[in-house]
């Protein structure tokens, strides 16, 4: 039985996650968090479905053990391969990816019709997004581009200047003409370059468009589900303590996590699946 003192879990193919981890603690500061990034395995974007379905399922069960009260998949590509299998395994779960949150945002907030969707090659090809906003609002057009250099830029920090500039005007240029007001941002490192991102859109585009990303959006769903099934922490609830795990390379995870989530994270410990 799920409790509202129990924690939530998230779990990512590694550190991106720790975005959607931030937006979550930012909203719903009395819950405790058990994140587990999947470092041995990252990344998972070049991996087959049927592969990532099996991580992700082993890795729910893991996290469902400890006795979380929901869980987060905090990846694109997990949440686009695994989501529908571990909604099964786990009937009595709440489970949330990351991909219809924000979709859904998009298709109420456009104007024009037209949103674009930017993430890594596999989110992408998985055409999620497209089926997401859709099923929101079936006649909306989508153009989607996969930017896997951003990846890469945020892990080492370069989140402005020359290079990435000119990394993000390479790949946002097929968006010129096409009239989108809406772009999602359909990884969860991108948020670290909005701003780039935000600036060069808008050149492209020639005005102001809508940069929306997952993790807000996850948030603000994993809120109201809560609310709805009693399972929100108490008002007087202490400081929660949050646990990171990692099934490889905690230093280097250490590195680049405080990046990511905003602060330092304290202990992180190493688990095997």
């Amino acid at each position: 039985m799920n409790l509202p003192s129990d924690p939530i879990g998230v779990f990512d193919s590694g550190v991106g996650g720790l975005t959607v981890t931030r937006a979550l603690v930012d909203r719903l500061p009395g819950e405790a968090i058990l994140y587990l990034g999947d470092t041995a395995r990252v990344p998972y974007g070049n991996k087959a479905p049927a592969t990532i379905e099996r991580y992700g399922l082993n890795i729910a069960r893991r996290l469902n053990d400890t006795g979380i009260k929901a869980l987060v998949i905090a990846c694109n590509t997990a949440s686009a391969f695994a989501l529908e299998a571990i909604v099964k395994a786990h009937p009595k779960l709440p489970v949330l990816g990351v991909i219809e949150p924000v979709a859904q945002q998009a298709a109420a907030s456009t104007r024009s019709g037209v949103v674009g969707v930017i993430g890594t090659r596999g989110t992408v090809a998985s055409g999620a997004y497209t089926r997401a906003l859709h099923e929101a609002n079936k006649d909306l057009q989508i153009i989607s581009h996969p930017c896997p250099l951003f990846v890469p830029l945020a892990e080492e920090g370069w989140l402005d200047g020359a290079v990435p500039t000119e990394v993000a005007r390479t790949y946002l240029a097929p968006f010129a003409g096409t009239g989108i007001d809406t772009l999602i941002l359909g990884c969860t490192h991108y948020p670290l370059l909005r701003p780039v991102i935000q600036r060069v859109i808008n050149e492209v585009v020639g005005r102001q468009v809508e940069v929306l990303d997952t993790a807000t959006a996850t948030a603000k769903v994993l809120d109201d589900l809560l609310r709805a099934q009693a399972l929100q922490a108490p008002r007087d609830s202490p400081a929660p303590a949050h646990k990171f795990w990692v099934t490889d390379a905690a230093d280097s995870f250490k590195g680049v996590s405080t990046r990511f989530f905003g602060s330092p994270l304290g202990h992180i410990e190493h688990v095997d699946l």
